[in-house]
């Protein structure tokens, strides 16, 4: 269950991507990181103050979003989130495949290595993919025998590994419940209201509502202004009924490009559900 004791609202950098000036994303085997405030944006260290200015005191960092893992550019990240009072609750790992065939040893490294970064900055957990293959009982296995091993780059970084229903492996509440299972646990539960579709959705979503920690609260806009009220109140319902107790982060890439507009309108809805 969560790690905090009341619902709060956080943002993840990826509702801000086009305001960091669309940094390039990345994974293992790509090249990366790019440059701070990347094609004219806002520097990544100049966002705690920003955030706070909105009203928002908790923070997930998606990995290409950070212009360097240099110790002195991590301690001036580090150094502006203490100073804006912003909880950094998670950063997002958002490459590799733990169950590729061909690639999962040198994915596995690229996380390890992310791994420290996230402790570095003194984020609390660290989400992990747990794997891009469709689930079978050999590809839930090998995400089960990497993901335990990252457990121990985890506890010796003080951070806390969480996964995410998101992608090949976690694309059903039956896989994702079975790995937390297997973890014994140890390994967090991000809950993302938008990588499930179809008509089983909310029943699947329901399943694995009380194993979540944090979620990604991703409304549908339905034009630049207005989202789908009917499809976000639902979820976040079953997050109430579930006694959700975590951040509900804010996620918006709609089509609106005044992204602080698009989180505006997010937040006035999930506002309620934090009492």
């Amino acid at each position: 269950m969560s790690q905090s004791n009341s619902p709060r609202l956080s943002v993840s950098t990826w509702s801000l991507h086009r305001t960091l000036g669309k940094p390039a994303i990345y994974g293992p085997g790509q090249s990366g990181p790019g440059a701070n405030g990347a094609n004219g944006g806002l520097p990544l260290h100049e966002l705690p103050a920003r955030l706070a200015e909105f009203g928002i005191h908790t923070l997930e960092i998606c990995h290409f979003h950070l212009p360097s893992t240099d110790d002195d550019y991590l301690k001036k990240l580090r150094g502006a989130l203490d100073r804006a009072g912003i909880e950094l609750w998670s950063l997002l790992i958002d490459g590799g495949d733990l169950t590729d065939s061909a690639n999962a040893d040198r994915d596995q490294a690229w996380i390890a290595d992310w791994i420290g970064v996230a402790g570095k900055l003194g984020a609390k957990n660290t989400r992990v993919v747990a794997g891009k293959s469709e689930p079978t009982p050999a590809t839930l296995e090998q995400s089960r025998t990497r993901m335990s091993q990252l457990l121990a780059v985890g506890q010796a970084a003080g951070v806390r590994i969480m996964t995410e229903n998101w992608l090949g492996l976690m694309s059903n509440a039956e896989s994702v419940l079975w790995l937390l299972e297997k973890l014994d646990g140890q390994v967090g539960l991000c809950v993302d209201f938008g990588n499930w579709r179809g008509p089983n959705k909310y029943e699947e979503l329901a399943a694995i509502m009380p194993h979540g920690d944090s979620s990604h609260a991703k409304a549908s806009f339905l034009d630049e202004r207005t989202l789908d009220r009917d499809d976000y109140v639902r979820c976040l319902d079953l997050a109430k009924t579930a006694h959700f107790a975590g951040p509900h982060t804010l996620i918006y890439d709609g089509p609106n490009n005044d992204e602080w507009f698009g989180l505006s309108v997010e937040r006035d809805v999930v506002q309620p559900y934090l009492s």
